[in-house]
């Protein structure tokens, strides 16, 4: 018997998230840990639920994620990304303009600045002496 499965990848900064959803009790496991071993901060948490939230799918999916690279706000963010994504494949028309709506589809294109030669920073400069 095949389970139902619906993927979504996530990106947000360095983070790379690979979302799975499946039907289940709402339990979310990220690189094998529970979501409150994995992220200390109840924001992080809550980032995270957001897209189950808006679409009031909370207790009807479980969610298995590996991410990598980046901190712990940029896989957050990420995981929210691919939920979004994944959530898209289970019903799109009844979820997309929800989470359209909310900006979960989008991906933020925020980076990190490079830094640039003559400067100790992306913009910080040497400091400034008249004499």
């Amino acid at each position: 018997m095949a389970i139902t499965q619906y993927f979504g990848t996530g990106r947000r900064k360095k983070s790379v998230a690979r979302v799975r959803l499946v039907p289940g009790k709402g339990e979310i496991t990220i690189n094998k840990r529970t979501i409150d071993d994995y992220f200390g901060l109840e924001t992080l948490k809550a980032i995270l639920r957001q897209p189950l939230v808006a679409t009031s799918t909370e207790g009807k999916f479980d969610v298995i994620c590996n991410v990598h690279g980046g901190g712990f706000t940029g896989q957050a963010g990420a995981i929210r990304h691919g939920i979004a994504r994944a959530l898209l494949k289970v019903d799109e028309e009844a979820y997309r303009p929800v989470l359209k709506q909310a900006g979960f589809l989008t991906r933020d294109p925020r980076m990190k600045e490079r830094k640039k030669y003559g400067l100790k920073g992306a913009r910080r400069a040497p400091q400034f002496s008249k004499r």
